[in-house]
């Protein structure tokens, strides 16, 4: 049995991890790098930043902020945010990123998923959705949530999987920030579906969510940042509760 992943996610805006509720209402929780630092030492497996600087000046500020997290860091790290072209993708290689995500612009642009990864490796490349419910379906939106797109998750998550995506990082819109749990019934259809790692985010607000998101929902890992960023839990805490659950993960 593979080993399930923690993945603390860092919300950057100009340097600085922030957090919301629903993608709204952001606000400060402390410096990108010292937090990333500290989460690597206490076990996390792997860290995901996300830049969501709305201006040029925050995107230039943000390959900066790469360089030093992957000078301080020593665990795999993702990065996502504004990259739209093969080059930006590129740029955040060559800053020390392991792994870069994509979302609203795969959508518009879906053969930049087959670009980057026949560039780069489909290791190299995480497809972030972010979905919300309508009626009985969970639709694909970008531009941060503000957007519909027509594109129903599953058939999307499908798709990029044949584009050459190594792994699909599935954002529950209804969920985001609110701390009431995963749609696990949703994230179990996922991994049925799909042949590449899936990892869960929006709505951890206790050890028992990660548990239930990773054995119930069946995911790959699971990703948060409340419980993380506000102290209610440490990773070494959270991991030796998973493995009192039978779960296993690399303590």
């Amino acid at each position: 049995m593979v080993a399930k992943r923690i993945i603390p996610c860092l919300d950057v805006k100009d340097g600085r991890t922030v957090k919301g509720i629903n993608f709204l209402g952001l606000r400060e929780v402390g410096d990108a790098v010292e937090l990333g630092a500290r989460y690597a030492s206490q076990g996390a497996d792997e860290l995901v930043y996300l830049d969501i600087s709305a201006t040029v000046k925050g995107r230039k500020t943000f390959v900066g902020l790469v360089k030093a997290i992957s000078e301080r860091i020593d665990i795999p790290f993702t990065v996502g945010g504004g990259i739209s072209s093969l080059e930006d993708a590129g740029r955040m290689l060559e800053a020390g990123a392991d792994k870069i995500t994509v979302n609203s612009a795969a959508l518009r642009n879906p053969s930049l998923v087959d670009e980057i990864a026949s560039h780069f490796g489909s290791q190299f490349v995480v497809v972030a959705i972010d979905a919300r419910k309508s009626g009985d379906r969970w639709m694909a939106m970008s531009g941060g949530g503000r957007f519909a797109t027509g594109r129903e998750l599953f058939i999307w998550a499908s798709e990029v999987q044949e584009r050459g995506a190594g792994e699909i990082l599935f954002t529950s819109m209804d969920h985001d920030g609110t701390r009431q749990g995963y749609p696990c019934d949703v994230f179990s259809e996922l991994n049925s579906l799909l042949r590449i790692p899936v990892i869960a985010s929006g709505g951890a607000g206790s050890a028992e969510d990660i548990a239930a998101v990773l054995s119930e929902g069946k995911a790959d890992a699971a990703l948060a940042a409340s419980i993380f960023h506000y102290g209610e839990i440490t990773i070494p805490e959270l991991k030796h509760f998973l493995v009192s659950k039978g779960i296993k993960v690399r303590i």
